[in-house]
């Protein structure tokens, strides 16, 4: 064993004497430009090392490059959605500036134009109940508002007090199936009553069978119900039905969208009626 152990040291002896007696023969070697064959030898290595090292950080620092960017990227992404989403808010906040704006210069252009003392007002509450359709406004017995008083926006008629309390009253509205007002054709003069019907539609009863009504004509308060002073528009005939050749169902659209009504005036005073026949 011990003789094994020896041969295997002579050899590993013999073989780093050989590398080295190599390696001094090649380094008095040279090759054409002159530099010594380890040297050249040497320095292709180094360069090869070289080469792999630097192709693998400029890998590394490309992927972090593109990772350091794609994270600002998504960052910026962010801020910018957050940025938009806070427009679309303060446009939509613009938006229903606007159109309240543009409502109150109606109501108050509507105040301005009759000769009937009115109250503008504004709804603050509604009825949950779809049998009943009643508002609630802010203006109450302290601002001289009392029952039976009109209630108009500048389409037309809303509906008339019902009760009251100091800072608020609850009104009727037109389309309350309990609610009805004396109307008449302009254009043929017709008369009849408009009655609610607890949905979005009114329908013209007690009219004379052979009178002269057509869809499209525009009704108006006749003014003999004692309540609303007459020439108000209530709405549009949008059919009529006919038995007989004389009339049956008159069905009206009212000229007021209750469902997005905000502002209205309360007429307080002077209720005699108006012999013009036409909306303030």
């Amino acid at each position: 064993m011990a003789i094994l152990d020896l041969r295997r040291r002579n050899g590993f002896l013999f073989g780093a004497l050989t590398l080295v007696h190599v390696l001094l023969i090649s380094a008095q070697v040279t090759t054409r430009s002159g530099l010594p064959l380890v040297a050249q030898v040497a320095f292709g290595l180094f360069a090869d090392v070289q080469r792999v090292a630097s192709a693998a950080t400029r890998g590394v620092g490309g992927a972090w490059s593109r990772y350091v960017d794609l994270r600002q990227v998504r960052t910026e992404n962010l801020r910018l959605r957050s940025e938009l989403g806070d427009l679309r808010v303060q446009l939509q906040q613009q938006q229903a500036l606007a159109s309240r704006a543009s409502e109150l210069q109606s109501v108050l252009q509507l105040r301005d134009a009759t000769t009937l003392p009115t109250a503008a007002a504004t709804i603050i509450g509604g009825s949950s109940s779809p049998e009943f359709r009643t508002v609630t406004i802010d203006r109450g017995r302290l601002d001289q508002v009392g029952p039976d008083m009109p209630v108009i926006a500048p389409a037309g008629v809303v509906g008339r007090v019902i009760r009251t309390a100091a800072r608020a009253s609850k009104v009727q509205l037109l389309i309350d199936r309990n609610a009805a007002a004396g109307v008449l054709i302009e254009r043929s003069r017709a008369q009849g009553v408009a009655v609610g019907l607890g949905g979005d539609r009114l329908r013209m009863d007690f009219v004379a069978g052979s009178a002269d009504v057509s869809a499209g004509d525009r009704v108006l308060t006749s003014g003999i119900d004692g309540i609303y002073p007459k020439g108000l528009v209530v709405g549009q005939v949008e059919s009529v039905a006919r038995e007989g050749g004389t009339l049956g169902a008159i069905q009206i659209r009212p000229a007021v969208d209750f469902s997005r009504l905000e502002d209205v005036l309360v007429v307080t005073g002077g209720l005699a009626p108006s012999e013009s026949g036409e909306a303030p």
